[in-house]
């Protein structure tokens, strides 16, 4: 097995990343709720760009940006407009311990460097590997909050979030 190809999503991928979605569902109960839409799920509201991972014609993983809400900005002590957030991140199982997760995490910081921008996400507490990826990568606690949506397990959301290395916080 090679090295898959990190590359710009194109409107032909949205089927099979709706297939490497569902199986990451399956497993991961992410999202937690399956979109009534999944591919408007996975082209969000102020999205500004969005990777795949692709090995042939499987999808084996994915992200996006988008612009950033005042409240991580907030979170982070930075104007919405000096940030973008990183959403949709998932790999299949197939793809997990290839460090597919960390070129896709890595692919997007650097196109928002690219653009003078800084990175941020958020994470629900239960995903401890997505937390453990991105602390591995450098990235730091800036705050947690309460979300306003329930986890499969029926627990309210924690919320953290995270901002990439070299992003200050307050």
């Amino acid at each position: 097995m090679g090295e898959p190809e990190i590359r710009r999503r194109r409107d032909d991928d949205l089927k099979a990343c709706v297939e490497a979605l569902a199986t990451v569902h399956d497993a991961d109960r992410y999202p937690a709720e399956w979109p009534g839409d999944p591919r408007g799920w996975l082209t969000p509201d102020g999205m500004l760009g969005a990777w795949v991972a692709v090995e042939g014609p499987d999808v084996l993983g994915h992200v996006a940006l988008t612009r950033t809400c005042d409240v991580l900005a907030s979170d982070v002590g930075l104007p919405p407009e000096e940030l973008v957030s990183v959403a949709r991140l998932f790999t299949t199982a197939s793809a997990r311990r290839r460090r597919v997760a960390s070129a896709l995490l890595a692919t997007v910081t650097t196109a928002a460097a690219d653009e003078g921008l800084r990175t941020v996400l958020e994470v629900e507490d239960g995903g401890e590997a997505a937390v453990a990826l991105y602390e591995r990568a450098g990235w730091r606690h800036a705050g947690s909050r309460t979300g306003d949506w329930t986890t499969a397990d029926g627990r309210t959301a924690l919320l953290h979030t995270y901002v990439a290395p070299g992003a200050g916080t307050r």
